[in-house]
This record gives C-alpha cells, sequence and structure tokens, in this order.
C-alpha cells in the first residue's frame, strides 16, 4: 500500500541512495559528486535549501520527489521546482509518479504557488510521456543555461 509522507532527517541514507539509482538511469553517475552530509544539512539545516517527499510502498523506500521554492518576479508569486522525482522500477506502473506529482501541485497551491516546474532529459521518452498525461507541456520558448560552480 502506497504512503505519500515529508522526509524526515532518518531518511537522508536512502534518499541519498535513491539520487545514486536516478543518477545510474539517467547515465549520470560521473555528475553525482555530492555527499550524504551536504544533502542532510540542506534538507534540514537552516537555512533549508530544499525539501522532500517519500513515497513508501508496504512500509519500504519506493520513490521520493525533491523540491525547492523560487519565485517569479512577473506573476509576483513563489513557484515549486521539482529537482528530481525517482520510482524505482519495480514500483512503477503503481501510480506512484503521478501521486508524487499530485502531491506536489497540492502542496505548491497551498503555498500560492504560481507554477509548478521540472525539467526533463530529452531523449527520456516514457517521461515526457507520463508528464504530457499529467497535463505538463515543454515551455517551447525558453532555453535553460547553466554554470557549474563545482
Amino acid at each position: 500500500m502506497l504512503r505519500l509522507r515529508a522526509a524526515e532527517a532518518a531518511d537522508v541514507p536512502v534518499i541519498f541512495e535513491l539520487i545514486g539509482e536516478l543518477a545510474e538511469y539517467e547515465r549520470l553517475q560521473h555528475k553525482m559528486v555530492g555527499d550524504v552530509n551536504d544533502l542532510h544539512r540542506h534538507l534540514f539545516g537552516e537555512p533549508r535549501f530544499a525539501h522532500a517527499v517519500m513515497a513508501d510502498w508496504d512500509d519500504v523506500a519506493a520513490g521520493f520527489a525533491l523540491y525547492f521554492f523560487n519565485y517569479s518576479t512577473f506573476l509576483c508569486r513563489p513557484g515549486l521546482y521539482l529537482e528530481d522525482l525517482f520510482v524505482r522500477p519495480a514500483y512503477r506502473g503503481q501510480g506512484i509518479g503521478l501521486a508524487l506529482l499530485a502531491a506536489l501541485e497540492q502542496r505548491a497551491r497551498e503555498a500560492g504557488c504560481g507554477r509548478l516546474e521540472w525539467s526533463v532529459l530529452d531523449w527520456n521518452e516514457s517521461a515526457i510521456e507520463f508528464y504530457r498525461r499529467f497535463g505538463a507541456r515543454p515551455m517551447q520558448d525558453w532555453i535553460l543555461y547553466r554554470k557549474e560552480l563545482v
């Protein structure tokens, strides 16, 4: 049975493990250079930079969503940015990903957010289709830029 809950400090090692599984799935293991202590500090320290929702299936960590708040100057409202959503392969097809997205949408609405955003790798067709079924659409007019600082 599925249970969604806010992550607790004791979940950090399993969240870090899930992030590793996500990095492997996305073929980005070489980009995973963070450590569990930094993750703990940023999820539960002051200031708190991110939040996570755990998806437990029969008391086993089946997946998670990690998010943070940003701000839209045009809307003059906060936004919620989904950094990572991952469901372990053995638990896919059970509605866990959709439940996590719905929980984040609810959290965003409760916080008065004007939008819920995330990025997806262009080759990840199954994720793209999943997000389309959720009602999301790609932004055609914007290009993501990044400057690596680490």
